[in-house]
Formats: C-alpha cells, sequence, structure tokens
C-alpha cells in the first residue's frame, strides 16, 4: 500500500551500492494518482550518516522523465517500435520464445540481468530462466563489476561478499590501502569513513590518475601533516605493486607470523613467489619508486594489530578488478591482507567495493551463469536437490552451468548459439566492452526483448520493450556493499501501465505452459520468503530474514541485519565475518601464488598509449537515468578525453580540441581536456555517454581466465585530432527517434 500523500517513507537511494539511507515523501498536490516525484530527503544511515551525492539528491527527477516507458512495444511492419497492448506484446513474446526453443533447444532462448534489480526479482528471473525457459544461458551485469572480486574471495576466504564488515569499521583505522576506486566521486558519502585514516596520515591511493580520491591522499601543505600517499603505476600494473608491497612486509619481518601460521595455508608458496618481486624491479615494472613501495608497505605494517596498530584495510575496486589478471589481483591484496594478519579482526581487514546498487544481492540468488540461490554451485548435486525441492521440480530438470557474460554475448545469435535474448536491468550497448561488436550480436538475434523504464540504447534496438517499475514505485530489498539486506519500499505508483518484472514472470510462465505446482508469486514479500528459503543452508543465507522482520528492525533504529541469517532463535545477523573461523573445510584461509603478466592489449607502434576508463561524479553507469536528468546533465553534457599538456603538446592535440581514440576495435571521438591529474603515457575517459562517445567501442573484451571479467580498464590506442570536416560531435551523438507513447525529446535522448 502507498503512503498517504504528505507522508514520508523510509527507503534507500536507486544508484550505487553504498545504498544511502534516504526519506521519500509523497506530494499532497497530486490529485491522489501518487504520480507526481517525491521529495527526497537524507537520513542518518551507517552507510551515508545523512549526506547524499548530487545524484541522490535528484534522484526523484527520473521517475518522472518525459520519455518514461509507459505502453508495451512492439516493432511493427514499418520497423518501428509501436505501442501495444500487454496481451499482445506477452502473447508475441511467448510464441516466439516457445517456437525458438521447440526448433533449436532451450538454450536458444537467454537472459540477461542487472545489479540493479531487487533481490526478489533477480531471484524470480533466474528461477524463470532455468525452470520455465530450461536455459543454462543466463548471466548479469555484474559479470563486468564484482566477478573478480568474487572468485579472489572465494578461493583465498571460502565466501564472497563484498566488505565482510559494517563500512563504519574503516573510520577508526590508522590506514587503508584503496586500490583502483575513486570513491570521492563514485560514492561521495563514503569518505568520511577514510578520516581516520586520513588524520593518522594514513590513506594509500593506487590510481594512475590523481583522481579526487588521490588528491584525498596528498600532502596538504602550509605545514600540515601528510594524509597518506598516491602511488601512479603504469596502468595494468597494479599487481605488480602489490607483490611489491608483499616482498617488503616479508624480507623486513613485518608479517604477523602467529596469525599465518594459527589461521591460513599457502604461505610458503606465496613467500617464494614474492622473492623475485623486490621494489626495484617493481619500480622499473610499475614505474611506482622503490622508496615509496618500502614507506607504504611499513606505513600499514605499523598500522597492524600486530605491531599496535589501530587497524588496517586494504580495498580493491573496479580499477584493479576489470582486468586479464582481476583474479590475481584481488587474490594478491588478500594475500597482503593476509600476511599482516588483518582478515578476520575487528578494526582490520580486506573489501571489495561493490559498485552497482545491489551488485551483492544480484549475484546470491541466481542470475549469474554457474550459482543458485543462496550462493550455491548450480553444479552441486545437493544444491540442485534443495533448491529444485523449493521449487517444486524435479532436480534433473534444471540446466547445468551456462557461459559467463562476455562468452554469452559473443555467441548470441552464431551457429548453435541463442537465438533470443531477453535483457532486464542491463544497457548492452553502451555498458559491454567491445561495443560495436556487441551490437552487431544483437542485431543479429531473432528477438530481442527488454524490460527498462527508460527507452536505452539497447531498448531501442528490441522487438519488444517492456515498460517496468523502478524504484520509488516498488517494493523489495536491496543488499548493500557490506552485505547488509535493507528495505526498499513503494512511495508512488508507477505511470500508465509499467508493471513489475515479478508480474510479467508469472504472465510469462503461464503463457509458456509452466505447471501450476512452478508458482510465480507476484507479491515482493512472498517472493522473499521463497528466495529465504531456497538461500537456507547456503553461503549466503537468508532464511532468519522477511520484510516483516526488516521493517522491524528498522521501525526501531535497529543495526541492520547482515548475512548470513540463519533461521536460528535469536540469531541476529553476521555483521563481521571470520571472527572464528574461515568458511573454508579446514578454517583456514588460503594464500595462493599469482604472478604479474600486464595487460592483454598493451602499447604498441600504431597503439602507443594507455586508456584507463571511469565514472564522473554526475553520471552513472550508462547514462540512461542520469542524462535525463536536467541538473546533471547541465554538469557534464558531454563525453571528454583527459591528457596531459606533455603528451596534448607532443602529438598536437590541442586542449578543447575534438579527439579521436582508436582501437583495433573502433574508434571514439570526444573533447580534449588537458590536465595534470593523468600520466603522460595515459588518457581518461569516461564510459556514460552512447554513440560516437561510447568509449566501449574501443575497450577490449578480453577476460580473466577465471572469473570471465573483462579488461575494460586499460587498453592501447592511438590519439589524434578529428579532421576539420568531420560531422560535428552534436550531431553525431542525436538518435534515430522512435515513436512511443508519450513526445520523446531529442535533447533528453542526445546521450
Amino acid at each position: 500500500m502507498l503512503a498517504a500523500p504528505g507522508t514520508s517513507v523510509d527507503s534507500h537511494c536507486p544508484y550505487c551500492a553504498l545504498q544511502c539511507g534516504m526519506s521519500l515523501t509523497r506530494p499532497r498536490a497530486d490529485g491522489g494518482s501518487g504520480a507526481s516525484a517525491p521529495v527526497v530527503q537524507p537520513r542518518d544511515f551507517p552507510t551515508n550518516r545523512g549526506g547524499l551525492c548530487q545524484k541522490g539528491w535528484t534522484s526523484a527527477a527520473v521517475l518522472g522523465v518525459a520519455d518514461r516507458l509507459v505502453t508495451p512495444l512492439i516493432r511493427g511492419e514499418s520497423g518501428e517500435l509501436e505501442p501495444a497492448s500487454w496481451d499482445a506484446a506477452l502473447d508475441l513474446v511467448a510464441s516466439r520464445l516457445a517456437a525458438l526453443a521447440a526448433e533449436h533447444g532451450p538454450g536458444a532462448v537467454a537472459v540477461f540481468g542487472g545489479g540493479g534489480l531487487t533481490n526478489e526479482k533477480a531471484y524470480a528471473l533466474g528461477k524463470f530462466a532455468r525452470t520455465v525457459l530450461r536455459t543454462p544461458n543466463i548471466d548479469y551485469n555484474g559479470r563486468f563489476c564484482m566477478a573478480s572480486a568474487a572468485a579472489g574471495m572465494n578461493r583465498s576466504f571460502g565466501v564472497d561478499r563484498g566488505l565482510p564488515f559494517p563500512l563504519s569499521d574503516v573510520g577508526g583505522a590508522q590506514a587503508v590501502l584503496l586500490l583502483g576506486s575513486n570513491l570521492a566521486e563514485t560514492m561521495p558519502p563514503a569518505v568520511q569513513h577514510l578520516a581516520g585514516a586520513r588524520a593518522a596520515g594514513g590513506l594509500v591511493v593506487v590510481d594512475p590518475r590523481r583522481s579526487a580520491t588521490a588528491r584525498l591522499a596528498e600532502d596538504p601543505g602550509s605545514g600540515r601533516p601528510a594524509e597518506g600517499v598516491h602511488l601512479a603505476p603504469v596502468p595494468g600494473t597494479d599487481l605488480a605493486v602489490l607483490l611489491g608491497l608483499l616482498h617488503v612486509v616479508l624480507a623486513e619481518q613485518l608479517a604477523d607470523r602467529e596469525y599465518l601460521e594459527a589461521r591460513t595455508t599457502g604461505f610458503d608458496d606465496v613467500a617464494r613467489s614474492v622473492a623475485a618481486w623486490w621494489p626495484e624491479r617493481v619500480e622499473a615494472v610499475s614505474g611506482v619508486p622503490a622508496d615509496d613501495l618500502r614507506r607504504v608497505a611499513r606505513l600499514l605494517a605499523a598500522a597492524a594489530p600486530v605491531h599496535g596498530g589501530a587497524g588496517a584495510y586494504v580495498l580493491t575496486g573496479r580499477g584493479v578488478e576489470q582486468s586479464t589478471q582481476g583474479t590475481a589481483t584481488v587474490t594478491a591484496s588478500i594475500n597482503l591482507a593476509l600476511a599482516l594478519g588483518l582478515p578476520g579482526r575487528v578494526g582490520s581487514g580486506y573489501g571489495a567495493i561493490t559498485g552497482q546498487g545491489n551488485g551483492q544481492g544480484g549475484r546470491e540468488h541466481g542470475q549469474k551463469a554457474d550459482q543458485l540461490p543462496g550462493y550455491r554451485k548450480i553444479d552441486d548435486p545437493a544444491a540442485r536437490e534443495h533448491v529444485a525441492g523449493v521449487w517444486g521440480v524435479d532436480p534433473e530438470t534444471l540446466p547445468g552451468p551456462g557461459l559467463p557474460a562476455v562468452q554469452l554475448l559473443k555467441s548470441l545469435g552464431t551457429p548453435g548459439g541463442p537465438r533470443a535474448l531477453m535483457v532486464h536491468g542491463s544497457n548492452l550497448v553502451v555498458s559491454a566492452p567491445n561495443a560495436g561488436r556487441v551490437i552487431d550480436r544483437l542485431k543479429s538475434l531473432d528477438l530481442l526483448v527488454v524490460c527498462d523504464f527508460v527507452p536505452s540504447e539497447t531498448a531501442l534496438l528490441a522487438d519488444v520493450v517492456l515498460p517496468v517499475t523502478q524504484w520509488a514505485e516498488e517494493e523489495g530489498t536491496m543488499t548493500s556493499l557490506e552485505g547488509r539486506v535493507i528495505r526498499r519500499r513503494a512511495v508512488v505508483a508507477p505511470p500508465g501501465e509499467a508493471r513489475s518484472e515479478l508480474w510479467i514472470f508469472a504472465e510469462l510462465a503461464r503463457r509458456l505452459g509452466a505447471p501450476s505446482a512452478l508458482a510465480f508469486p507476484t507479491e515482493p514479500a512472498v517472493v522473499f520468503d521463497e528466495l529465504a528459503r531456497a538461500s537456507a543452508g547456503g553461503p549466503a543465507d537468508y532464511s532468519g530474514l522477511s520484510h516483516a522482520r526488516l521493517d522491524a528492525d528498522e521501525a526501531v533504529g535497529g543495526p541492520g541485519l547482515f548475512w548470513p541469517v540463519p533461521a536460528l532463535p535469536g540469531h541476529a545477523g553476521t555483521p563481521r565475518l571470520f571472527l572464528d573461523r574461515f568458511p573454508t573445510p579446514d578454517g583456514r584461509a588460503r594464500l595462493i601464488a599469482v604472478d604479474h603478466s600486464g595487460p592483454s592489449d598493451d602499447v604498441r607502434p600504431g597503439a602507443p598509449f594507455y586508456l584507463v576508463t571511469g565514472r564522473v561524479l554526475q553520471h552513472y553507469q550508462s547514462g540512461a537515468q542520469t542524462h535525463r536528468v536536467a541538473e546533471l546533465e547541465r554538469l557534464v553534457a558531454e563525453p571528454y578525453v583527459e591528457l596531459h599538456p606533455v603528451l596534448g603538446s607532443r602529438i598536437g592535440v590541442p586542449d578543447g580540441a575534438r579527439v579521436r581514440l582508436t582501437s583495433s576495435r573502433g574508434r571514439v571521438e570526444a573533447t580534449a581536456r588537458w590536465t595534470d591529474a593523468v600520466r603522460p603515457d595515459t588518457v581518461f575517459m569516461p564510459f556514460h555517454w552512447s554513440g560516437i562517445g561510447s568509449v566501449n567501442q574501443v575497450t577490449t573484451d578480453a577476460t580473466d581466465p577465471i572469473s570471465g571479467m573483462p579488461e575494460f580498464k586499460v587498453c592501447a590506442v592511438d590519439v589524434s585530432v578529428v579532421p576539420a570536416e568531420a560531422e560535428p560531435l552534436a550531431s553525431a551523438l542525436q538518435p534515430v527517434p522512435v515513436p512511443l507513447a508519450v513526445p520523446v525529446p531529442q535533447k533528453e535522448l542526445s546521450t
């Protein structure tokens, strides 16, 4: 039931995994329809402590954008997307899916999910794919986000929870090593949790750019103490830096030997492997001065409990994980943390900073190609039997593991590959690597179905577009970057004929002849109860949770509930993992030897410069939401390329010129910005734009051999000025308009 006009409900921001607490007030003057945007106010919640970033403050604007999808669309004989009834759209989807599966087998249908879906929708999507479609071909855009961190944590710790501790714990640390994360722009309210380390001079930021976060670690001057250290390695060499840090820790006898003996295995192999990475060798590979490596290693050791320090954390982000050696880099980070005795101690540890709003929960409940709900492996007979029992199906009917995202996208429309794709909560045209190839694969399909709430670039390619509810229009749960399960609440009614995916799955299941015993409830609280039963006994155990329990905890100002929360009397959740043992067969963490090999697409003649990609404060992911918020669009209206003045002068690219980046996969164009915040051998471009400004036209789709994560963050490009006779940039970014149920302002769709 929606809140009454003028009343407020507690909820959370629709964007990143920080899931900042906010209150939403339904306007009084909305005619009773609930269609007006709610008023957003920050509230005191442990991750944001009353703060919001610009995206959070303006989040309600997305609910009422002019081109909001409000009715199903079917591509007609004219080739245009035309409004249709729900019955017509769902009948068409069901008949085409059934025909393709009958002709080519269940694997002819594929599903691609998203890290922004609620836990309930992510769970129902995985269940629908494996029981109704019976396809193994399901994965999600979390493969682009957390896959390497998940793989590294699983093999070292036996479980993957991005932060195995509350984020607030970080605030008391004496030192924080932050690799590949620009928190000051991606999660601004999280910066306050670095205050303790900054005050102690212990913030260490590893980033080839002098990002907003890196600047927090610089010497502030004016005679004040330094707040930390910024290491700016050659792109793609972060792993070498980590190996060098561990080398110093061991060579200078700074490791916690008692902890290593009592709580880990594999130390001897790792010690032998890092012996070859003395600081001077690391300097030759990475460009990071040997003296800085020694300084950082000593700084971290001094903060470790074994040396009487107040605590230290090693934290990784996408900048080091989105790599063909991403899992190895996460493993090296964990090895360093274990050598210092950090994981499993209050006030210290290793963690990975989840990016997408429900990147954590989205991978726990069945969207990943190899997983069932509760973070169970799909090829585990016991897991299959348990989940099949909850679903009321024969375990033998469940498919096995499917292809990870990049391989799945490459296989679309190929002989033996999927002929149809259903997309939920993802904008592949902009967000996937080597995007030109992805667009070709999408166009080769017999059927592309996209569920979205705005006409994203991927929706504009679809044969059928289904309008769905979004944040503030739906009930459900999300799981924050800390593993804290939180409630999302509805405050306004969805516009037009927009429906929840839960309803869509139920309607398609009925049309596709699913047996009555195979239920697809549409009430989020009921779906969550089923999810809880399916997760029982798994690594991500939600069986002791329900909407009612989460609501009751929040109503009394409780601390929140962190998984695992088994259905045991009095169990209050697990804010901190590993305090007594690691969830491995012997209870010990595993140190695993890894080595540095460098990026897959290294600089060379014809592509002599490194390209690194990332975010800006005002935009999110593919920009499908934030480019439609006038205030945010006004602040950063077009794509740009950062390059050092020395590089610009040397290759003849003036500040403000239109510049072209070319790789072996494609080209992209944007406005040049001179800055000394980037290395002279490197250019930086944010990834929030489409068309000729879409940087993923040039990124590589080479993947990590363990996690399947693509190497978004570094590739080799050539840089040149765009000829004067080229098409103007603004014109090149304009899409082809499509008829929708409401007028589509071209300014809104131009990005």
